[in-house]
């Protein structure tokens, strides 16, 4: 089985690119609702969720690990590798290589939380894949909470994102980096904002590319989907259609439980 997670709905969208990717991987998906956003918390306390969440999953047979947030992604990835030195880690990283290598401007924007804006793992990236490029670090307060409550039609979010793509663009901008796997479902919003203009980095179909290289056996199942979550299980499945996932409900063995974590 192969374990997600993340402290929302935001890792629904690598989910569902590596349940497209492995149709008889049985998965098992896990939101720590509990505790989010993740964004704005400090990096030990991430560390600490990430730690008891990846011991929970391999307790119930996860075999591979994926941390389907960028916060937790950058906070702690390296210490969950430390606790399952046996069990593949698969970790969520902002696009700035695929942004830097593919920009005609040679200047690109990653959309964070507060957290990974600050974090060292995004600076490593852009200092190593991005150095020679203008690279604007945009945090998004809220959007991420704003995304778990399914206000994506919310007229005054729409406003808000709209004032916060528009100078990114007027500054030359051809690459916005979607660095919260929340913002993956900002793509209906963002796309008639940029187009013409820029191009979105999205990296689920890449995490889900590795995967496949990591599975194994675990490819390998029944195409059971169980979901858990920490508060309020029954928003899992309220998500699925709202965030138009729907074809990942026929997966799901059950009611999403909730666990203690």
């Amino acid at each position: 089985m192969i374990g997600v997670f993340d402290s929302g709905v935001g890792g629904l969208s690598v989910l569902a690119a590596i349940a497209h990717a492995l149709p008889s991987a049985d998965l098992c998906y896990l939101a720590d609702s509990a505790h989010l956003p993740y964004g704005s918390k400090p990096d030990e306390f991430i560390r600490r969720r990430v730690l008891a969440i990846g011991r929970h999953l391999a307790e119930q047979g996860c075999g591979l690990l994926v941390v389907a947030c960028n916060t937790a992604t950058a906070a702690a990835v390296q210490a969950l590798r430390d606790q399952h030195p046996g069990i593949p880690v698969v970790g969520v990283e902002p696009g700035v290589k695929p942004a830097a290598a593919s920009s005609i401007t040679r200047r690109i924007a990653v959309l964070t939380t507060e957290s990974t804006a600050q974090s060292a793992r995004l600076t490593h990236l852009i200092r190593n894949h991005a150095s020679g490029l203008a690279v604007h670090v945009e945090p998004c307060p809220g959007w991420a909470t704003r995304i778990e409550a399914l206000h994506l039609a919310d007229a005054a979010f729409a406003a808000d994102v709209t004032a916060k793509i528009a100078p990114l663009l007027d500054m030359g901008i051809d690459r916005l980096v979607l660095g919260c796997t929340h913002y993956s479902f900002l793509v209906p919003l963002l796309t008639p904002l940029i187009t013409g203009r820029a191009e979105l980095i999205d990296v689920a179909a890449a995490v889900a590319r590795q995967v496949v290289r990591l599975a194994g056996s675990h490819a390998h199942g029944g195409g059971r989907l169980t979901m858990l979550a920490t508060a309020r299980p029954e928003r899992l499945h309220q998500a699925l259609p709202a965030l138009g996932l729907s074809s990942l409900v026929s997966r799901i063995g059950g009611a999403a439980l909730q666990v203690q974590v």
